[in-house]
């Protein structure tokens, strides 16, 4: 029997630690740097919860842990996670599978293949940043290099000034560079290292 399946879901929401638990370690093992912290994830979901459905979409989602945490407060929202590497995909679906929400959805590939205007909000803890070169990496499976950094920085720019009025982007340790213009810095909190933005 999977002993797992005996705790509570609420149980792994609790804290950091008991949300690691959901997965094997040599994936928790990045946790502490490329895993969004629980409070973290829970102010951001309450500023990009506007209602109505809304459609809130994770710019390299991980192990969905920012998604779960969403779908756990703001239950009325619908939490899409977009992520390049096919085994954190994997796990974040079996960890859905356990807490068992119905309003998250684990996309694999990369974020420039999707059309960003059938989101409403996004979430960014700068994902892009594993590309400059000496910042810690997740894992070796993708390629990583400058370039990349700048065209993903470029395209999420630019893609983010086409977005209606009123839409609203939530940066975690972001340098900023994607954030068009147009976008109003609304609030910041954790020493300004969570920024909310609302465009004009």
């Amino acid at each position: 029997m999977n002993d797992r399946l005996l705790i509570p879901n609420s149980w792994y929401l609790q804290s950091d630690l008991n949300f690691s638990e959901l997965f094997p370690y040599y994936v928790r093992s990045s946790s502490t740097l490329h895993w969004t912290p629980l409070h973290i994830a829970r102010y951001a979901a309450e500023f990009l919860d506007t209602g109505g459905n809304c459609r809130i979409l994770d710019i390299g989602s991980g192990v969905g842990k920012f998604c779960l945490t969403g779908a756990s407060y703001q239950s009325d929202a619908e939490w899409y996670g977009i992520e390049q590497r096919p085994y954190l995909v994997k796990h974040a679906r079996n960890a859905l599978n356990v807490l068992g929400y119905d309003n998250v959805t684990f996309l694999e590939g990369n974020f420039t293949t999707l059309n960003l205007k059938q989101f409403d909000h996004f979430y960014f803890f700068n994902s892009f940043f594993e590309n400059i070169e000496g910042t810690d990496k997740i894992d070796n499976t993708i390629e990583y290099s400058e370039a990349l950094y700048e065209y993903y920085v470029q395209y999420l720019h630019k893609v983010l000034g086409t977005m209606p009025g009123g839409t609203r982007i939530a940066t975690f340790h972001s340098l900023q560079e994607e954030i068009p213009g147009s976008y109003k810095l609304v609030e910041s909190l954790e020493g300004g290292d969570l920024k909310f933005w609302i465009k004009k």
